[in-house]
């Protein structure tokens, strides 16, 4: 009874806390408040600020034109209201309203007003949208206050708190005070580590504001990219519509499988930055999980494991990867490289059973960065051609061919449209190649650097996996082995492998002369960098040491000691992140503008959409968002309206042998019909665009524009599906006999 009872007090505190943080949560939302900037804080490259923080702008400034103007804003689709307080002397200035480049709403501001409302529906998702103030170069004009103000909301972001805790308060409720989960006390602490390490490698993120990474740009414009593509009707997305100001971007050539999380929330009006955010830490869980589960696979030893798990995690290259380049192509690459090289074991030497474990990493290397596959490719060859004669005396192939059947046929559905476009289209690619390689090379100095207070940019493998390295040497060099095991000769070539691909990113590989040769100059500056060789290498260096202190005789009345220390190692890393030092989010309750309110919009990072990938000749100084025509006096345009990848155009010409040209990237896959359905042929004009003939008999034509993709996608989609659906299949009918057999015994 007395049982009972506590039981049921247990279950009506759970609830009550539960309560009390949704609630916590709810008081906390800053998605309906409004950006506030005085005036000095508006970016203004002319005027003086006086004592009260007011921009003053004078006739002495001499000129006319746009004064101040805030950040540009991803702003979801709604109403708002634009708040300006000013004393104008004179007429004839005016609070602008502009999105990618174009003017899209004026209000005049008013000489006889001190404040100004001016409501705008957005509707669409804005990628750059930006309020200006224009001025008219006569009188005083004193700029005391700008609000931008939601009528709805800015972004759902605390609704999206609010769900994933109950879904995690719900979980915790049916599987632990209910007593449904059936867990070991030693996979709950496992599990328990894993989530943690996976928290704190996201820790530096938990700050108000997003990092502005190198490429963060890019990476976000694609998460834009892909959920306007969804929108459109598109999957997968091969065309992101909206990019280039509205002209299409081609978005099949870079992986995006994860990022249909991001976009899927972006979707539900998810800020852009919390989308990202989440992006990064299911990638800082994916790296703990996949570290685990590889490590487990080849090691009994706890210790063992969960030293994988956090030095993995918590690795240098992975964090220069999130906070300071901003790559997430390569953050997401990472978390496949232990099952990558536990699935290599397992075929040439393993348990067979584990043959999927390469699928997975394959696959999700493939999903995630396409040079990073190319790196797993190759050590996939090179490890093949070491084992060989093993391989073929044990029928290996079985396995391998398992293995490389089933990750083709798994990412058909991405690779198909990918090499069409690669090797079908004419895609601008010479930006690929800029980079000198040799100068990018790393001083080895640098490698055992785990603290940097003063380098945004630092490349390492950082001291605890120098301690990896020691305990291979110890381990692999100077024990005495009675007999030696597959596991020896196999960390053995993982070692040779690590250092190898550590050294060939250092300015002492010869590559400055080896780029005189054209088939390694043409690797090397597709590569880029060869710092990129430090992801594999880390994983090498990883399995080596976790592996190596498990097994080591030497070590082993040591083991604890070491754990420690190089746990303690890695978790200095998290104090390398840079960090500006500014800790505190508002200076005052008011100014509700902030690093953290602002930046959830991306103001000041943008989006950025680089020229590899575009047709050639679509330069941004060629890029127009209206129709344009041959001929001015003949060709009447009435309407033009475009959603997503479908047009329309309605024109009436009065001449033949003329054309229009619509502000539409003519990837291959689009397609254009008359009012009466007829296909029409077209071609490439200026800047890449869809160039249509007209029809000159003066009466009223419409054209319509869409994109539609190729047969052979839908064919690679189809037997992608039909290849999870025969793996799943698979897998049940394997669980049904197992679960057979057990009832036999």
């Amino acid at each position: 009874m007395q049982t009972r009872e506590t039981s049921l007090k247990t279950q009506i505190l759970y609830i009550v806390v539960v309560c009390l943080v949704v609630l916590l949560l709810w008081f906390g939302n800053e998605g309906d408040k409004p950006l506030v900037y005085t005036g000095a804080s508006l970016h203004h490259s002319v005027g003086l600020v006086d004592s009260e923080s007011n921009l003053v702008v004078r006739e002495s400034v001499a000129m006319n034109g746009t004064v101040s103007s805030t950040p540009k804003y991803i702003m979801n689709r709604g109403t708002y209201t634009a708040r300006l307080a000013y004393v104008a002397e004179e007429s004839g200035s005016v609070l602008e309203l502009w999105e990618q480049g174009r003017k899209i709403a004026a209000w005049p501001i008013d000489q006889t007003q001190t404040e100004l409302d001016a409501e705008f529906t957005l509707s669409k998702d804005a990628k750059q949208l930006q309020l200006q103030v224009n001025y008219s170069g006569k009188g005083a004009l004193t700029i005391s206050e700008l609000r931008l103000i939601p009528r709805t909301m800015f972004y759902s972001d605390t609704y999206f708190f609010i769900a994933l805790f109950l879904v995690a308060s719900l979980f915790v409720w049916f599987c632990l005070v209910k007593g449904r989960l059936n867990l070991r006390q030693e996979q709950l602490v496992d599990y328990s580590i894993i989530l943690g390490v996976a928290l704190l490698a996201m820790s530096p993120m938990m700050q108000t504001y997003l990092y502005n990474g190198d490429d963060l740009c890019y990476h976000l414009a694609r998460l834009e990219g892909l959920k306007d593509g969804i929108l459109d009707g598109q999957i997968p997305v091969n065309i992101q519509p909206e990019g280039l100001q509205g002209n299409g971007y081609m978005n099949a050539m870079y992986p995006y499988l994860f990022l249909y999380i991001g976009a899927f929330l972006r979707i539900c009006r998810v800020s852009i930055a919390l989308s990202y955010k989440v992006i990064v830490f299911l990638a800082n869980l994916g790296s703990a999980v996949c570290a685990y589960v590889a490590m487990k696979s080849m090691c009994k030893s706890r210790r063992s494991i969960m030293l994988a798990v956090v030095l993995y995690t918590l690795m240098p290259y992975r964090f220069t990867n999130i906070f300071s380049r901003g790559d997430l192509g390569e953050t997401l690459a990472l978390v496949f490289w232990p099952l990558v090289i536990a699935g290599l074991y397992h075929v040439v030497m393993g348990e067979r059973k584990y043959w999927y474990f390469l699928v997975i990493g394959f696959s999700g290397a493939l999903q995630s960065h396409i040079l990073s596959v190319a790196f797993v490719a190759a050590i996939c060859v090179v490890t093949a051609l070491v084992y060989c004669v093993r391989i073929v005396k044990e029928k290996r192939y079985i396995e391998i061919g398992k293995a490389a059947g089933v990750s083709l046929l798994l990412n058909l559905w991405y690779l198909a449209p990918f090499l069409y476009y690669y090797f079908g289209d004419n895609l601008s690619t010479g930006a690929l190649r800029w980079s000198g390689y040799f100068e990018q090379s790393i001083n080895p100095s640098n490698f055992t650097q785990s603290v940097s207070l003063y380098n945004k940019q630092y490349f390492s493998l950082g001291l605890a996996l120098f301690g990896c390295v020691g305990i291979g040497v110890i381990w692999l060099l100077c024990e005495k082995k009675e007999r030696k095991r597959d596991m020896d000769g196999y960390l053995m070539y993982l070692f040779v492998l690590g250092f190898l691909l550590a050294y060939m990113t250092t300015g002492y590989f010869p590559n400055k002369a080896f780029l005189e040769n054209d088939l390694f100059f043409n690797v090397a500056t597709m590569i880029q960098f060869p710092w990129r060789f430090l992801g594999p290498a880390s994983a090498c260096f990883l399995f080596v040491g976790a592996l190596g202190l498990a097994r080591s005789e030497i070590l082993k009345p040591y083991r604890n000691i070491i754990f420690a220390l190089l746990v303690g190692l890695n978790l200095l890393v998290i104090i390398s992140v840079p960090t500006d030092n500014n800790h505190m989010p508002y200076t005052n309750a008011e100014a509700v503008v902030s690093k953290g309110h602002e930046s959830k919009l991306a103001a000041n990072i943008g989006l950025f959409y680089p020229h590899e990938w575009r047709l050639d000749g679509a330069g941004d100084e060629r890029l127009v968002s209206s129709v344009i025509t041959s001929d001015i006096e003949s060709i009447t345009i009435h309407d033009y309206q475009k959603k997503g990848t479908k047009a329309v155009a309605v024109y009436t010409a009065t001449a033949d042998g003329e054309y229009i040209e619509l502000p539409i990237q003519s990837y291959k896959g689009y397609r254009a019909y008359d009012e009466n359905g007829k296909r029409l042929s077209f071609e490439r004009g200026m800047g890449a665009r869809i160039w249509v003939p007209v029809q000159g008999d003066g009466k009223q034509h419409t054209i319509y524009v869409r994109y539609g993709p190729h047969p052979l996608f839908i064919t690679a989609n189809i037997i992608s599906a039909l290849t999870i659906a025969g793996l799943i299949w698979r897998r049940r009918k394997s669980r049904m006999t197992e679960d057979g057999e057990a009832i036999e015994e």
